[in-house]
Order: C-alpha cells, then sequence, then structure tokens
C-alpha cells in the first residue's frame, strides 16, 4: 500500500504506551490525519484520559464510547448460549471482544471518510487476525494498517527512545509496575509474559486482580438464583438486571469467593503454543448455570448436536471469524434452541467452586418426576420395554460377534 494513498486513519486507541506510539508513527510516517476510537467495554480503567492524551498529539477527530451493554447483550451472551469454550478451558473472554471492535472501527472510518484502520495487535499475536477479518468482512476494500508488522521499534527501549523523542506522556505507576501484558473487559482479564513464559512456572499470588485466592475466600457459601429467559440470563436472586449488570455482578461476587481462575498454555491461530492465565468469574458462572438449565429444557437430540457444534463454533470465534456466514448461520441455530430455556438455576458459590443446587421451569421443564422415579411410577413407564429396545440395538453386535 503506498503512503501516499493515505490522508486520514482511524485507530483502535487505548491510551496507552504502544498506541499513543502508534498515533504519532502513522502521522510521521503517513502524513495523515488520525482518527482514535477508544471502546469502554468494561475494562475497569477510565477511558476518559485517552482523550487528552490524543489532543496532546494534535488529534481532532476523537471517538470514545460505552459499548458496555451492546458488548454483553450482542457478543457475550449470544456465544454463551452455544456454551462455547475453546479447547476445553479458554471462555474466549479477549476473542469475543474484537468483532465489536473492528466493527465501530470500520463504521467511524464510514462516517470520517477514512482512507484505512489501524490497531496494536502485534504480528505475533491472533488479535492482529480477529481486527483484520472483521474489518474485511465488514468494509472488502478496507485499508489496514499494522504497524508492528512495519516499523523496526521492536522492544520496549526502541519504544520508550520513541516516546521520548516526540514528547509523548508515558504513565508512570507508583509501587510494583506489572510485568504482564493484560487485557481486560466485561468477561475477563487476561495475563500474558514475564514468568508465564515457562509453562512450569506458577503465577505469582499478587499477580491476580479480579479473584481472591479460593484459599482466603470466605467459609461460608454464596447462594445465587439465576433467571433465565431464552437462554438468558435477566434477573438475579429476583433483581432485574440488563446483560452488562448481570456480568458486573457475577464477576465481582464470583471474584469475592475465589471463582475463576485458569492457567491455560492454548494453540494460536498463527501456529505457535501461548501460556495465559484468566480470571473470568462471570464467565464460568454463566456456563455452569446455563448448562444447568439446559439440562431440564432441552431435548437430548438437540442439546448433544449443540454439544457437537461447540467446538467449531468455539474456534471460529477465537480464530476470528464473528461475522463469517457459517457463524451466522450456526447462530440462527443456536438461538432457535433457546426459545424453551426459560426458568430458575440455583448455584452455590464456595471457595473456587460453582455448584448448581438446583434447577426448575415452570413452562418448559421437560424432566419428569413420573417417570424418573424409582419409586412406583403408576403405569408412566412400562420396563419390560426396555427388553426389546436392548435386543434391537443389540443386532449388529450379535451379528459381528458370530463371525469371530
Amino acid at each position: 500500500m503506498s503512503q501516499t494513498d493515505i490522508n486520514k486513519v482511524v485507530l483502535a486507541y487505548s491510551g496507552g504506551l504502544d498506541t499513543s506510539i502508534i498515533a504519532q508513527w502513522l502521522q510521521d510516517e503517513y502524513h495523515c490525519e488520525v482518527v482514535t476510537f477508544t471502546a469502554d467495554i468494561g475494562q475497569g480503567e477510565e477511558v476518559e484520559p485517552a482523550r487528552a492524551k490524543a489532543e496532546a498529539m494534535g488529534i481532532k477527530e476523537i471517538y470514545i464510547e460505552d459499548l458496555c451493554e451492546e458488548y454483553a447483550r450482542d457478543y457475550v451472551f449470544p456465544m454463551f448460549r452455544a456454551n462455547a469454550v475453546y479447547e476445553g478451558e479458554y471462555l474466549l473472554g479477549t476473542s469475543i471482544a474484537r468483532p465489536l471492535i473492528a466493527k465501530r472501527l470500520v463504521e467511524i472510518a464510514n462516517q470520517t471518510g477514512a482512507d484505512a484502520v489501524s490497531h496494536g495487535a502485534t504480528g505475533k499475536g491472533n488479535d492482529q487476525v480477529r481486527f483484520e477479518l472483521g474489518a474485511y468482512a465488514l468494509k472488502p476494500d478496507v485499508k489496514i494498517i499494522a504497524p508492528w508488522r512495519e516499523w523496526d521499534l521492536n522492544s520496549r527501549e526502541k519504544l520508550m527512545a520513541y516516546a521520548a523523542q516526540h514528547n509523548i506522556a508515558i504513565e508512570q505507576k507508583r509501587g510494583k509496575k506489572s510485568p504482564y501484558s493484560m487485557d481486560a473487559n466485561l468477561l475477563h482479564i487476561s495475563y500474558e509474559g514475564d514468568i508465564l513464559e515457562d509453562p512450569w512456572a506458577e503465577p505469582e499470588a499478587d499477580m491476580w486482580r479480579w479473584t481472591v485466592s479460593p484459599e482466603q475466600a470466605p467459609d461460608q457459601a454464596c447462594y445465587l438464583e439465576l433467571t433465565y429467559k431464552a437462554g438468558d440470563i435477566v434477573a438475579i436472586n429476583g433483581q432485574a438486571m440488563s446483560p452488562a449488570e448481570v456480568m458486573r455482578y457475577l464477576n465481582k461476587v464470583g471474584g469475592e469467593n475465589g471463582v475463576g481462575r485458569d492457567d491455560i498454555v492454548e494453540n494460536r491461530y498463527v501456529g505457535m503454543k501461548s501460556r495465559g492465565c484468566y480470571e473470568t468469574p462471570a464467565g464460568t458462572v454463566m456456563l455452569k448455570a446455563h448448562r444447568a438449565i439446559e439440562s431440564i429444557t432441552l431435548d437430548r437430540e438437540v442439546a448433544h448436536l449443540k454439544d457437537e457444534l461447540m467446538p467449531r463454533y468455539a474456534t471460529l470465534i477465537y480464530n476470528g471469524y464473528w461475522w463469517s456466514p457459517e457463524r451466522e448461520m450456526m447462530q440462527v441455530m443456536i438461538d432457535a434452541s433457546q426459545q424453551q430455556v426459560n426458568g430458575v438455576v440455583r448455584i452455590k458459590l464456595y471457595k473456587g467452586n460453582v455448584i448448581v443446587v438446583g434447577r426448575q421451569s415452570q413452562s418448559d421443564s421437560l424432566f419428569d418426576a413420573n417417570i424418573a422415579t424409582f419409586e412406583d411410577d403408576a403405569g408412566s413407564y412400562n420396563q419390560q420395554d426396555a427388553e426389546g429396545f436392548i435386543k434391537l440395538n443389540a443386532l449388529r453386535l450379535r451379528i459381528a460377534a458370530k463371525k469371530l
């Protein structure tokens, strides 16, 4: 791409070191106007200071948006209807945030007449793929500038020198500086780098920010009742809540009870293995409770089909294909399965554990105590029917056995 073709760029801007340098670098190298976009998706840090930092670099068009409800409602909740888990453990906290940011980048580019969009993802990670696949899906001819694949500022020392040369303000944190690369939003906070690059090394106790250790969690269990409508939590303990409110509440209560820590080595889409630690209190509760309400409201074959599709669905999100036709097709089927997923799940949080202790659905439960009982079933189920059922299903096995 010719630098002379670029007059205006929309940058996904956090206000941190990397994206602040990128904002200046784009102006220096491409001689273009930069528009910054900062998304509040529940990262727990004030985003408004990003405005002052952008203004200090001469940025005229600055977008700072609270997207928490949209993120929870249109991305996280649909994903949890599918019970999506990548490689059996990862609840996709970073992955599911990227489609929304990509969408707003493209929308702002269209609104401002920008020629390109830009991001601060490195050339080693998954996020570059997620941002760019999303942008291309929504704006096929979009131009994308990925500075980490172009510049030679490939060390912290070079970045700091560039910042000093251009008078870019760098926040000086007091006390112990975190050695980890972190990403946070309503669904999770992740940690990578430093000692975590050794998969044998145990994470430092003071690394964790959202959760107490299970050993230090309260000795008294915490009970919650989660009300579901069409597969989504709509109330907790009888109190109606929006999707973002649900997640904030579960993050708080789950974190207080040591729920949601995970230490994973995952396979990145770009080919390498990567070790990361995650805190996902709300997501851990949501997954356990959703499967509980589905256990009494979903037909057996529907439930099993969903479980077969889930790994594919989760991989699509992990790899950045949220806006793909196959994910959208699967979402229609998943959402259709949730129409009868209504009721209440009672859970107990205790020292890092999420324990289901009750589930009920007044209108949609398929659990029939008269049939399932070990007591007198009053003719609801004829046990003699099982003999023919077993013999028919054993027929092919018996035929094969006779050939041995």
